[in-house]
């Protein structure tokens, strides 16, 4: 870029993270990078990064650094680079750590087999390219599989409040993915503790299955612009890969509710007016510009799972409420489950998916999933009744109906491959088939002399039926 091309600002104002610039020609455009180069004169040379969020007047600009503003002071010149943020992709990003400007942060030296760098912000396929074909995602964890079915090319939201299992349920989900899942797997942490980072990192190592995933944080220590912009640029990774190398993604995001965390901190730096709870007026705005670019095309598909924290378990919480509005698919941890033990802690009765119909899974999938509900709905409804008279002063059918609902609940547990460093348990891989075949048969009642327990922590049926023979 030639000198007198350059578009050249001075910084007038520094509040923490935002800055105000001064241009004297030409304004630069929102969500333009802008680039502040500072102690040039010493061999601790530095680039702070601002992307623009405002336009004030005709003369300044309001953004957000995207990185730490220590050094930083008015009067430093600022330069436009004409473009916004932008993220690399290739093949070479798998397998690799990236933060939100595409740096590596894994010690593994520079990129390699990079094809180009792309724009964070991108628009959405439009609607006529999308693919309409409902098809199922197998998992592996029978909870799921059976109750809350994934969509391929289709987001899924774990709901649930601190301590209840969002975390891990993901990364078994990545673990389960290799071997049966033909295409990359993607990890945004954003606002993430950066000890989850790094376990999550030395595990996908030690399974050999680094190379096929890409990891980009945003941690939970860095400025909140970091935190708002790494979900948009995981997604220009995703995009690439479905659009470019027609390859699926399976995209994890943890957790999407600090990405609306981090826009409400910038929507205040900003000096916006807070809106229900004191969200930022644009909470729904700024959730669609990031799930509607979640999709799938008839030649692949970008699969999203996304942990969902809920402040104090109130799933009145807008930030909850707006994030449904957007799933296929929604898995709801219980807390009460998770104190007892049943993991995945997924909520029966609380979680749902728009693929649980006979049209998608089939009459049986459907009716045996309907029956597992209503039995545990009715099991629900007679523990007033245990706790006020006990179990004895059950008619027989309900004492059937409370032996199956605790056999399902012990039945859907499974040991994970991800924590077996804690439970000591080798993880278990079930099929959809043999978890169907498990839940009709304690329906049918096949198993009612047996004690529940026998159906805890284990994979299909026949390990059950093994605790029977011994029994």
């Amino acid at each position: 870029m030639k000198k007198e091309n350059i578009n050249l600002g001075v910084i007038k104002e520094v509040q923490g993270s935002v800055v105000v610039v001064y241009f004297e020609n030409k304004l630069p455009s929102i969500y333009s990078k802008l680039v502040c180069t500072i102690n040039k004169k010493t061999n601790n040379e530095k680039d702070i990064i601002i992307e623009v969020e405002d336009h004030i007047d005709s003369h300044h600009i309001r953004g957000v650094a995207i990185t730490a503003t220590q050094g930083l002071s008015r009067g430093d010149e600022v330069v436009d680079t004409n473009g916004p943020l932008t993220i690399p992709v290739g093949r070479g990003v798998l397998g690799r750590m990236l933060n939100v400007m595409g740096k590596p942060i894994d010690n593994e030296g520079e990129l390699e087999n990079i094809t180009a760098w792309r724009s964070i912000h991108n628009s959405p396929i439009p609607l006529m390219e999308r693919s309409v074909k409902s098809e199922i995602f197998q998992t592996g964890i029978k909870a799921i599989d059976l109750l809350t079915p994934l969509e391929r090319g289709g987001k899924a939201g774990l709901f649930g409040g601190a301590g209840c299992g969002k975390t891990v349920l993901i990364t078994e989900m990545i673990n389960n993915m290799f071997g049966r899942y033909d295409g990359v797997s993607l990890f945004c942490g954003v606002g993430e503790r950066s000890r989850e980072g790094e376990e999550l990192y030395t595990e996908m190592k030690d399974a050999g299955v680094l190379d096929k995933t890409t990891m980009i944080f945003g941690q939970m220590n860095e400025p909140s612009g970091v935190r708002f912009r790494v979900a948009q640029a995981a997604l220009t990774i995703a995009e690439y890969f479905r659009d470019d190398l027609k390859q699926d993604v399976l995209l994890m995001i943890d957790n999407i509710f600090r990405f609306v965390q981090a826009g409400s901190e910038v929507a205040g730096l900003m000096g916006r007016i807070p809106s229900r709870v004191g969200y930022q007026s644009s909470l729904g705005q700024d959730l669609a510009a990031l799930q509607e670019r979640i999709a799938s095309t008839p030649s692949a598909a970008i699969t999203s799972i996304q942990a969902v924290y809920v402040p104090a378990d109130d799933f009145t919480d807008p930030s909850a409420a707006e994030t449904f509005a957007h799933l296929s698919a929604t898995v709801v941890l219980s807390r009460k489950m998770a104190s007892q033990g049943l993991y995945p802690a997924v909520d029966p009765l609380a979680s749902s998916s728009k693929m649980l119909s006979i049209d998608v899974v089939g009459e049986r999938h459907y009716n045996i999933a309907k029956q597992v509900k209503m039995t545990m709905a009715q099991y629900e409804d007679l523990k007033d009744i245990i706790a006020m008279l006990g179990y004895d002063e059950l008619s027989d059918e309900d004492q059937a109906t409370v032996i199956k609902a605790r056999q399902l609940e012990r039945f859907l547990t499974q040991p994970f491959a991800t924590t077996k460093h804690f439970t000591g348990m080798e993880g278990k891989l079930v099929d959809l088939e043999q978890t169907l075949i498990g839940c009709e048969e304690i329906l049918s009642g096949k198993y009612l002399d047996i004690n529940p327990n026998a159906f805890y922590m284990i994979g299909d049926i026949t390990e059950a039926k093994i605790d029977k023979k011994e029994k």
